[in-house]
C-alpha cells in the first residue's frame, strides 16, 4: 500500500489530535508561519511523495485565514508529489451563502468549492453541510456525514419521559425529521420571520409541546438568537424543558450571554469548532472518531455510507 499521512491546520489542533489517537498515526509535520503583513507561509517538513494525504482543517473563525491556510497547505502538498489530497473539513465555512436569495449577491459556497478544487483537493469529507446541494458544487467526491448519530445516542441516554423533536425553522425540517424518525418521536416546527441577517422573530409553533421535553435540532448555532427565542416560545407554550442539539457551535457575538440567561436548559454541540469559553449549559460531543473512521475507510477503499446504515 502507498501509505497515508495526516496533516493539521491551526484551526482546531485538538480535534486533529483526537483523530490521530483514533488512527494511532502521528500528525505529520508542517511549518506554518506568517510574514509581518499577515501572509501565510507553509513548508512541509517530511516527504509525502506517493502518499495519500488527509488535511484536517475547519474553516471556522477566523474563516478567511483558516481557508487560505488550507489552500496553501494543499498547494504545498500537491507540489511535493502527494498521490492524493483529501480535505477533512469538520465545519465548512461560507456554506450559508449557497444560492442567490437576493439580486446581485454571490454564491460563495460555490466559489469556495472552486478554490478547493483548483488548489488540488481530490476529495472532501465534512459533516452536516448547511445545505446538502453544496455537494453538487464540487466535481470531486464529497462525503457529507451526519451529526445525528452522536445526538441520537446522547438523547437516548437522557431517558426523557415525554420527549419531542423540534425544528427551529422550516428549512431544517428534513434534518429534524431524520432524528425524530431514528428515535421514533414526533416532530414540531417553529415558524419564524427573519427580519435581517442574524436576527429572527418566532411567530408560531406548529404542533403541541405542552408538558413535553423539547429537543431542538439544527446544524449551526451562531448568535443563538433563533434558538433562544424558540426555547422561550416553547416554555411559554407549556414545555417542561428545552434542549438544543447543534452540530456546529459558531457562537459569535453575544451568543454565550444569551445561552447563559435565556430559556434554553442545555446546549449540546460537537467539537467541529473549538469553543471560545466553557459554559455549564454547553455539552460537547466528539465526532473525531467518525472522521477517523472515514479516513481509514477512504484509504482502504471501503464503504463510507455503511457507517450510517
Amino acid at each position: 500500500m502507498r501509505g497515508y499521512k495526516i496533516f493539521s491546520g491551526s484551526a482546531n489542533i485538538e480535534f486533529a489530535k483526537k483523530i490521530s489517537k483514533y488512527l494511532s498515526l502521528p500528525i505529520s509535520n508542517a511549518g506554518v508561519k506568517r510574514f509581518s503583513d499577515g501572509e501565510i507561509s507553509i513548508q512541509i517538513d517530511e516527504s509525502v511523495r506517493g502518499k495519500d494525504v488527509f488535511i484536517i482543517q475547519s474553516t471556522c473563525a477566523p474563516t478567511n485565514d483558516n481557508l487560505m491556510e488550507m489552500l496553501i497547505l494543499t498547494d504545498a502538498l500537491k507540489r511535493s508529489s502527494a498521490s492524493s489530497i483529501t480535505a477533512i473539513i469538520p465545519y465548512f465555512g461560507y456554506a450559508r451563502q449557497d444560492r442567490k436569495a437576493m439580486p446581485r449577491v454571490p454564491i460563495t459556497a460555490k466559489l469556495v468549492a472552486n478554490l478547493m478544487q483548483t488548489a488540488g483537493i481530490d476529495r472532501v469529507a465534512t459533516i452536516d453541510l448547511h445545505a446538502g446541494q453544496i455537494q453538487g458544487f464540487f466535481d470531486i467526491p464529497v462525503d457529507n456525514l451526519y451529526g445525528s448519530i452522536v445526538f441520537s445516542q446522547y438523547i437516548q441516554g437522557k431517558h426523557y419521559k415525554n420527549p419531542i423533536i423540534a425544528s427551529p425553522d422550516i428549512g431544517g425540517v428534513a434534518r429534524a425529521r431524520s432524528v425524530a424518525k431514528s428515535l421514533g418521536l414526533d416532530l414540531v416546527i417553529v415558524d419564524k420571520r427573519r427580519e435581517k441577517a442574524n436576527e429572527s422573530e418566532v411567530m408560531n409553533i406548529i404542533g403541541d409541546v405542552k408538558d413535553k421535553e423539547v429537543i431542538l435540532v439544527d446544524d449551526i448555532i451562531d448568535t443563538a438568537g433563533s434558538i433562544t427565542k424558540a426555547a422561550e416560545a416553547f416554555k411559554q407554550n407549556g414545555a417542561k424543558s428545552v434542549m438544543a442539539c447543534c452540530t456546529h457551535a459558531v457562537l459569535s457575538g453575544s451568543a454565550y450571554e444569551r445561552i447563559a440567561k435565556d430559556s434554553l436548559d442545555e446546549l449540546v454541540v460537537t467539537d467541529t469548532i473549538p469553543l471560545r469559553e466553557e459554559l455549564s449549559k454547553i455539552k460537547v460531543l466528539s465526532v473525531a472518531p467518525i472522521f477517523g473512521e472515514v479516513i481509514r475507510r477512504v484509504y482502504y477503499n471501503e464503504s463510507v455510507n455503511s457507517l450510517f446504515i
